[in-house]
Formats: structure tokens, C-alpha cells, sequence
């Protein structure tokens, strides 16, 4: 982005920043990616990001127009992201008071859409001559490498500092971001970002942005909280007249009260909901009977709980076309049951969906962290990953039974194949496919792939 014309000190640049125009002019005039190595290219979550989007032909003189919603949209998507609930305490959080570094504020859905932009005045004219204004999506597609496009990829807070944009007319800002999740259901709801003058920007931006992140996630889950305990008031006297087992939840599944269960933080609900049908299938309980209750549903299981999986010969559909929402879908005797999956349990599913003869503990946290040694990790997340899969998850090694049918869907392009993962085993995967040496299991790049 370019500079405000308000002047500023100078601070020192760190040595990693010093050479930042020249690593990033001989990376424009090369085809190939950077070598590796010391003032080789710039840090690799940049220079992947770079290479993507010269693969994409993005020209870094004029890049595209920013896509923009108008008026109507833009009030919706506010509603949507739960995010205005919380404007006032970023504001007051993260905006600087005058005379100190001048920054714009803007808050992001997780599309990338600008949904709040303030600042200093003449520092907003500034950005709305690069197109960096309320209802732009400024992803890395459109507008190329930046702080909120790249935030939102990597799933993590990150900084993008003056050359390390893609765009020429950008290197003039410095950009810190931090994604915001749901912590009723871990969806990226958006990123709060901070961005100013580049020579201006202080170190400790960055940590500001987590910061406020942070205090947006526990802001929303105080009000979740508030939330079931009006639904629990409205239950309890409810559940006193059930002669059966009963459980009350909210629309995420997470529970408010229960009579005859043991008690659970949160039931596994179907993707779609539990509006559709009067009877659902559900992870532990079976069959379900489901009614609706104020702000969420009285489920009552119809018969004794049965075994946690649908049985043998199923069919389990691993969905990851959409890189910010993967999913995973069983269909069995007793019907169809579908959940969102976080990026750890996706990289997992895959992982066990291309390998069915099965991978050790050992085998598994090498190829998630490159370091056989972090078994516990690894164990904690596939006993998380039983509680929906149950016993279509063996053990001794890990896989997916051998009586279900595997379905993996796939995006056409490998650099979309959990984007925001930096797990050995998918890099390589990704990796192989970009260069033609590798297929996955059954059909060929692009198909639908199948394994049994």
C-alpha cells in the first residue's frame, strides 16, 4: 500500500528487512521459485504465497480490481460474522489514540470482505486510492500478497512488511492480521488487521492484532455462555416432566441440560442442521428423535445407545473442494450423518484415507510435525476424531476400517489441498502433484478418488 503523507521517524530496519526490494525484485524477474537458503528469497509463507500468484499470472504492476459488495450485502455479512458484537471493544482495544503510530483498523468476514475500515482520515483516503476500502475483498487472488488475504490462508497471525507485498503499489504499508474463530464451532469467522505507513510501524503491532483476536474469541464465547444459560433456564423445568432420557442443546450442539445421559460438552450435530427431519442420527446415541426448543432442540435418543458408528460397510465421503470448509460425511444403514472438521482432523482423515494398511503414532506425528517423538499429541487428536467416528477408527495402527468404502474429494488445483497446512506429509503431497510424479489413491488429479 502506499505511504501516508504524514511524517514520521524513521525506525531502524532490521537486517531481514533491509534487502526486502532487492530479494523481492529478483524474485519478480525469475519464473522459478527462490533458491533456498540465507537472503535467497524472502520467508517461505511469503514466497509460497508469491509463487502462487505468479503461477496465477497476478501482475504485480496492476494486479486485478478488488471485488466489492454493495450496501445490502455488506449489512448482512456484519450480522453473519457475529463480529459487530464486539466492535466497540476493538475499537477501543486497538485503535491508537491520536499522535501515536497512525493505523487503519479494518475487520474482515472470512471471505476476505472489509467489512469495518477506520482510521485517521487522510491515512483512509490514502488507502482508498489502492482500492483498500469497506466491502472490497482484499484476498491474495485479487490484491495479491497482504496481511488479511494471507492471514486468513495460513490460519495464523502474520505480518507483510513493505516489499513483501506482491503488488508494487502496496510496498508502502506494512500490514499485521490475526484470524478470529467461532468458539461455538471453530469456523474462521474472519481477521482483525492493523495497517500504516511502513517506515512507521512498530514491532509490537503484530502481537496487538492476536491480542485482539484473542479478546474477540473469549468476548463471543462469554456471550455463548450467557446464552445457554438462558436456555438452560428454559429447559430445566422442561426436562423435570421427561420420563426419558433427554438432552437440550443450542443450534452448535453444545449442551444446556441433561436428564438420564451422562452429560457432554457438545454433541456432534449433522452440517445441515437438525431442521430437516424429526429423526437424526447422532454419534453415540443413535437414533434420535429431535424437537425444537426456543433457541435450540430437545433430543431424545429412541432406543438404547448401540454402538458410536453406523456400522460395516459404509461409506465415508471426505470433502476438502472448499479449503475453508472441510467436512466429513458417513452414510450407513442407519442413514446419513455429516460435521465440519478443523484443519488437524482433515490432515488426519487424508492421511489415513490415502494410507488404509494403517500408520503407528510414530509414523503419524512425523509426518504432521516432521518429529516422530510427539505421539501424545498425535493420540489426544485421533481419540478427539473417535468421538464421530468411533468404530470406523481402528487402532494398532490407526486407519479407517477396511470394511468402509473411502471417498476423498479433492480441489483441481494441489496448491488448494489444505492450504492453511504446513504438515511434512501434505506439503509433499501437494508438492508431487504440482510436479506430475505423484497420484493419489484411485482416480486420477482432479476425479473423484476412491479407495477401499
Amino acid at each position: 500500500m502506499q505511504e501516508s503523507h504524514r511524517a514520521v521517524p524513521q525506525p531502524r530496519r532490521a537486517p531481514e528487512q533491509a534487502d526486502l526490494p532487492e530479494r523481492y525484485e529478483r524474485a519478480m524477474a525469475s519464473s522459478a521459485p527462490p533458491s533456498d537458503g540465507p537472503g535467497a528469497g524472502p520467508r517461505p509463507e511469503i514466497g509460497d504465497s508469491w509463487d502462487r500468484l505468479r503461477r496465477l499470472g497476478l501482475d504485480p504492476d496492476r494486479g486485478r480490481e478488488a471485488r466489492r459488495i454493495g450496501p445490502a450485502e455488506l449489512e448482512h455479512r456484519r450480522r453473519e460474522t457475529h463480529l459487530s458484537e464486539i466492535l466497540p471493544v476493538l475499537r477501543a482495544t486497538l485503535l491508537l489514540p491520536t499522535g501515536s503510530t497512525p493505523l487503519i483498523l479494518a475487520i474482515a468476514d472470512g471471505e476476505g470482505h472489509v467489512l469495518w475500515h477506520e482510521g485517521e482520515r487522510p491515512l483512509l483516503r490514502t488507502a482508498d486510492s489502492i482500492g483498500f476500502e469497506t466491502g472490497a475483498r482484499w484476498v491474495e487472488d485479487e490484491v495479491g500478497t497482504n496481511g488479511i488475504g494471507l492471514a486468513l490462508r495460513v490460519r495464523r497471525p502474520v505480518q507483510v512488511h513493505s516489499a513483501e507485498h506482491y503488488l508494487r503499489s502496496h510496498h508502502g504499508w506494512t500490514c499485521v492480521a490475526a484470524p478470529v474463530h467461532d468458539p461455538r464451532t471453530g469456523r474462521l469467522l474472519g481477521a482483525v488487521n492493523l495497517s500504516g505507513p511502513a517506515r512507521s510501524m512498530a514491532p509490537y503491532l503484530l502481537q496487538l492484532a492476536a491480542t485482539g483476536a484473542r479478546l474477540a474469541e473469549a468476548e463471543l464465547r462469554a456471550r455463548q455462555l450467557e446464552a445457554l444459560h438462558r436456555l438452560r433456564t428454559v429447559a430445566t423445568p422442561l426436562l423435570a416432566r421427561v420420563d426419558q432420557p433427554a438432552v437440550v442443546v443450542d443450534n452448535e450442539g453444545w449442551t444446556a441440560a441433561t436428564v438420564g445421559l451422562a452429560p457432554v460438552p457438545r454433541l456432534r450435530l449433522p452440517a445441515e442442521g437438525l431442521g430437516g427431519s424429526p429423526r437424526v442420527w447422532l454419534p453415540t446415541l443413535g437414533e434420535c428423535a429431535v424437537e425444537p426448543l426456543a433457541d435450540g432442540w430437545l433430543i431424545r435418543p429412541t432406543a438404547d445407545p448401540g454402538p458410536d458408528h453406523p456400522g460395516d460397510g459404509s461409506l465415508i465421503t471426505l470433502d476438502l473442494r472448499r479449503a475453508a470448509r472441510p467436512e466429513l460425511t458417513v452414510e450407513g444403514a442407519v442413514g446419513r450423518w455429516s460435521h465440519g472438521l478443523s484443519p488437524r482432523h482433515a490432515e488426519l482423515l487424508l492421511l489415513l484415507a490415502v494410507h488404509r494398511e494403517g500408520l503407528s503414532a510414530a509414523r503419524l506425528s512425523e509426518a504432521l510435525f516432521g518429529d516422530p517423538s510427539r505421539t501424545v499429541t498425535v493420540r489426544a487428536e485421533v481419540s478427539r476424531l473417535r468421538r464421530y467416528l468411533g468404530g470406523l477408527l481402528d487402532h494398532r495402527p490407526y486407519r479407517l476400517t477396511p470394511a468402509a468404502e473411502v471417498t476423498v474429494l479433492r480441489p483441481s488445483d494441489p496448491y488448494d489441498l489444505l492450504p492453511t497446512s504446513s504438515a511434512p506429509a501434505v506439503r509433499e503431497v501437494r508438492s508431487g502433484l504440482l510436479r506430475g510424479t505423484l497420484r493419489l489413491p484411485g482416480e486420477g488429479i482432479g476425479e473423484v478418488l476412491r479407495t477401499r
